[in-house]
């Protein structure tokens, strides 16, 4: 989480690193130290969550919070320098970031992994708030007041989710490639396979399963200010999705923005694109949280 990739040579025991290929673009980059946690979640286990605390930390200060959820359900936010969805990009903007490794992550047994097919609204949920409540808990520096939930695909469907299901939860929300409703995404993404594991079988098979969780359900609650993210080449969470979770927003009157790219996928990959993302999601993040 500190650091981005270099070669190293060694073995388990010692590493000896033998490249420095970032070091002139690193200079003059501050990083914010970063801490794993854990608490008890859903049913009492053990679910960890890490902390990356804002660069020129100042402990006597308060700072927002970028809670970031990871995409998969089966994912995992570990000890990694990614590409996207970096926490140290949110550190460097003055914002404390906290992810939870909740039910459905990976790493930690399969059966933790399996726990949330056809409950994807359910315990993964209660691990968030339950971790976001330990993480202001343990750290006095953390303004539950100014905090923004974030995340993509399967963390972009938990946030549109949060809107209805946790509406005083957040001063905001982004959406990146989110589920809006789960019936039709049943019907339309490529990875027909993975939709029917999860949800135990076809949209007109599981309609219980599928309706119980769906964001499309709970519209009426939502309140939040959300900024909404997709490619238009999306084939995994179509780029209808996000035009319909966007439509909701602005027919409603809720404060809202809607950056699409012609030229993505279900992922932001070229480089002039990336950086326009981080600018307008730190522009979102900071018109609602700054003081």
């Amino acid at each position: 989480l500190s650091a981005p990739a270099e070669l190293y040579t060694g073995n388990l025991a010692k590493a000896k690193r033998i490249t420095a290929l970032n070091a002139d673009a690193l200079k003059n980059v501050r990083f914010g130290a970063s801490e794993q946690f854990t608490f008890a979640g859903w049913n009492g286990e053990t679910v960890h969550a890490w902390m990356v605390k804002p660069a020129d930390f100042d402990a006597k200060k308060q700072y927002p919070v970028a809670f970031l959820i990871h995409g998969g359900p089966q994912g995992s936010f570990g000890n990694q320098f990614h590409y996207r969805w970096n926490p140290q990009t949110y550190a460097g903007q003055g914002f404390v970031s906290i992810m939870v490794d909740f039910h459905g992550s990976t790493g930690y047994g399969q059966a933790f992994t399996d726990s949330i097919s056809t409950d994807w609204g359910g315990k993964p949920l209660e691990d968030l708030k339950k971790g976001l409540a330990a993480a202001q808990a343990r750290y006095p520096f953390i303004d539950r007041t100014r905090s923004c939930a974030l995340g993509g695909s399967y963390g972009g469907y938990m946030t549109n989710w949060i809107a209805g299901a946790w509406p005083d939860g957040f001063k905001c929300l982004v959406t990146h490639a989110g589920i809006f409703d789960k019936r039709f995404m049943a019907y339309s993404t490529e990875e027909l396979w993975f939709s029917e594991w999860e949800n135990g079988g076809t949209p007109w098979q599981q309609t219980d399963t599928i309706e119980k969780d769906n964001p499309v359900n709970l519209i009426e609650q939502w309140r939040t200010p959300m900024l909404v993210i997709h490619g238009m080449k999306d084939f995994r969470v179509p780029f209808e999705q996000g035009i319909s979770a966007f439509t909701t927003l602005q027919r409603k009157g809720i404060d809202s923005q809607f950056l699409w790219y012609a030229d993505e996928n279900h992922w932001i990959l070229k480089p002039k694109n990336s950086i326009q993302w981080h600018n307008a999601v730190n522009s979102w993040l900071h018109k609602h949280l700054d003081q």
